[in-house]
């Protein structure tokens, strides 16, 4: 059985129509599925609306959170919902295009337990965006070693790999660097993103930069790094600045140099607090994890479930 997990924040709008167009597809295609939905706290009708095709249709299931936790909670949620042999992630506004479902679960069939979909193109993002997402990507790989160039949470994972992502500990996650780091064997299918089928995208940039920054420190120590590369680069430009000063003060034509100090202290003290800041983020990190506290805390399940069934 296959376990369709579908996160869903504020998407009254789409919700009944996913529904719709994937089961056509998989009963189409004759794929014996469930399908859930895991509401992040959303303060319009979504739930409502996962209720009533419940009600309908058992192999349609959901849960609720009991706030917005965010869709990497959503995400892990509904992993840990899923009872299906296999499970495919993907967003609820059909960007990710659902025609390919069939194709990952035939790949699957074939022996893949990993199957990355990967965009060939970001359709109408903004120019920022596009480099943000470059930008980030590549910091990405060459801090951890995982490429995540055109990388989307649109995959599916074989029951190991989704039981190996349940295991994990950390409350801090990234999902999609995550579901590459357990490795098995992956293949790869390319997609080209389509319009959101309605609504709009609850993603600004404010919430773009906040989920990289979490993301980058919560996946790799580099910036940690960035501090002992500056401090070498001034350890370098310390002992240049220091020969040169000796040179000049043996020669004779050595001169008061104010502006030079109060210029190299407001670089120092610079330098200083932006590595005190970094040390700051990951001590905050450490004691998020620590307290041990839930991904998330789910208020309602749907009632009816195939389970019972």
């Amino acid at each position: 059985m296959l376990s369709v997990i579908i996160p869903a924040y504020n998407e009254q709008e789409n919700i009944a129509n996913t529904a719709t167009v994937i089961s056509g597809i998989l009963d189409a295609e004759e794929i014996d599925f469930e399908m859930i939905f895991a509401d992040d706290g959303s303060k319009d009708e979504s739930w409502a609306e996962i209720c009533r095709l419940n009600g309908e249709n058992p192999r349609v299931r959901g849960l609720r959170f009991s706030r917005n936790f965010g869709k990497e909670g959503a995400i892990f949620a509904g992993l840990k919902a899923a009872e299906g042999d296999c499970a495919v992630l993907i967003d609820c506004d059909l960007q990710h295009p659902p025609e390919l479902i069939p194709q990952m679960y035939r790949m699957w069939e074939n022996g893949a337990e990993v199957v990355e979909a990967r965009k060939s193109s970001r359709g109408r993002e903004s120019l920022f965006y596009k480099l943000f997402a470059k930008g980030f990507y590549k910091l990405m790989k060459s801090s951890s070693g995982i490429n995540l160039d055109g990388a989307s949470d649109f995959k599916l994972l074989d029951r190991k790999a989704v039981d190996a992502l349940n295991e994990m500990p950390e409350r801090m996650t990234f999902f999609r660097a995550l579901s590459g780091w357990v490795g098995f064997r992956t293949e790869h299918i390319e997609f080209d993103v389509k319009p959101r089928n309605a609504g709009k995208t609850k993603w600004n940039y404010k919430k773009l930069f906040v989920f990289g920054i979490n993301s980058v420190t919560s996946f790799t120590n580099f910036p940690m790094h960035i501090i002992t590369l500056i401090g070498v680069v001034f350890g370098i430009f310390a002992v240049v600045m220091g020969i040169q000063t000796l040179v000049n003060y043996f020669s004779g034509n050595a001169r008061d140099g104010f502006t030079t100090v109060i210029l190299l202290l407001l670089i120092l003290g610079a330098c200083l607090m932006i590595g005190v800041g970094i040390i700051g983020f990951y001590l905050s990190k450490i004691y998020e994890e620590i307290k041990r506290r839930p991904r998330y805390i789910i208020s309602e399940y749907t009632k009816r479930t195939r389970r019972k069934e």
